[in-house]
């Protein structure tokens, strides 16, 4: 069994990856500060409690066994917050993937799957956005995120690491059998904010902005199922396993929902009466973000399974009308230190 170290793997995309990697054969061992994920999000694999941007926590998972590759989910990922703590984000997102390379480098590890976001493009000139767009972040997050990415190909060219950048879009829906969903706190994300006003976790729905340049004012967002962006990871995992050059692909579904059309699939789906209050634009958001991801699919042989907005709200919604009372019991973490 070929070991994967999952950086971040108690996370939301995480967690589902551990979950998938375990089931097609592979060892994943998550290595995970826990302050935004969940112990108990942690499926059929081993969590290390530790930073990537403490070495002795990267000696611990890297020194007893030999690691076949990394997917480097581990990063602070909000738009808003990063606005205003800016050192957070470079000290997460760009120190710790410059120490998780420099200890790759030291181990031999030659293999990397780096989640990257679509805030590298920033305002984007074009929809849907191709990979050969030009990079013009508009917040921290983004600026972080494509600075992580100049580091890891300033790596590839000095150590042969070889790697594949996956720019994606609004990750979105959840486990479809229930074992896992999304557990932010506080939570930030449109789908299970407006599905939390929906269940009467949350009292309304707030809408950040009804004045952009879209046909109904809200802002248009490329949504992508968890498990379609777990499958690309793993395609991509396999393609670098057998020997293929490094790479960057999209991934998205090529067509927008505007946030007053998420509300709408929410009502549909749950049946339930939503509240909503219109609010102003949040700093750093951009009016429309599609993704092309043509190249995903021909050169992964990439496809999504489920593209429709509905069903990544169905399946959000039952993790929060049902599952979210009854989680799996968490795997045993290994302390830092211990045998």
């Amino acid at each position: 069994m070929k070991t994967i170290l999952v950086t971040g793997g108690a996370g939301f995309i995480g967690s589902h990856m551990v979950q998938m990697l375990a089931r097609r054969g592979y060892r994943p061992l998550v290595l995970d500060n826990l302050s935004t994920g969940h112990a108990d999000a942690v499926l059929d694999a081993e969590l290390v409690v530790g930073d990537c941007r403490d070495r002795a926590a990267l000696d611990a998972v890297f020194a007893p066994e030999p690691v076949h590759a990394v997917m480097h989910f581990a990063a602070c990922s909000r738009v808003d917050e990063s606005m205003y703590d800016p050192h957070k984000y470079y000290d997460n997102n760009v120190a710790g993937t410059l120490n998780l390379l420099a200890a790759m480098r030291d181990y031999g590890v030659r293999n990397l799957v780096f989640s990257s976001t679509a805030a590298v493009y920033g305002n984007a000139s074009n929809q849907p956005i191709r990979e050969s767009h030009p990079t013009c972040p508009v917040n921290p997050y983004g600026r972080t995120k494509l600075a992580a990415e100049g580091m890891i190909r300033d790596f590839a060219r000095a150590c042969d690491l070889r790697y594949t950048v996956l720019r994606y879009f609004n990750a979105a829906g959840c486990d479809p059998a229930g074992r896992l969903g999304e557990r932010h706190e506080p939570e930030t994300h449109l789908v299970p904010l407006v599905l939390q006003a929906a269940s009467g976790r949350r009292l309304s729905i707030q809408v950040h902005g009804g004045d952009y340049p879209t046909p109904d004012g809200t802002c248009i967002r490329d949504y992508v199922h968890v498990q379609d962006l777990c499958s690309a990871h793993l395609l991509s995992l396999q393609r670098l396993l057998d020997g293929c050059d490094s790479a960057v692909f999209n991934l998205g579904n090529g067509s927008g929902y505007s946030v007053a059309e998420v509300i709408q699939s929410v009502r549909r789906v749950t049946g339930r009466h939503l509240r909503v209050i219109e609010g102003s634009r949040r700093p750093g958001d951009p009016a429309v973000l599609l993704a092309d991801s043509r190249l995903a699919r021909e050169e992964l042989g990439w496809l999504p399974r489920f593209a429709q907005l509905d069903t990544m709200i169905a399946h959000a919604w039952h993790w929060e009308s049902v599952c979210d009372a009854g989680r799996a019991e968490p795997a045993a973490p290994r302390l830092l230190g211990a045998a």
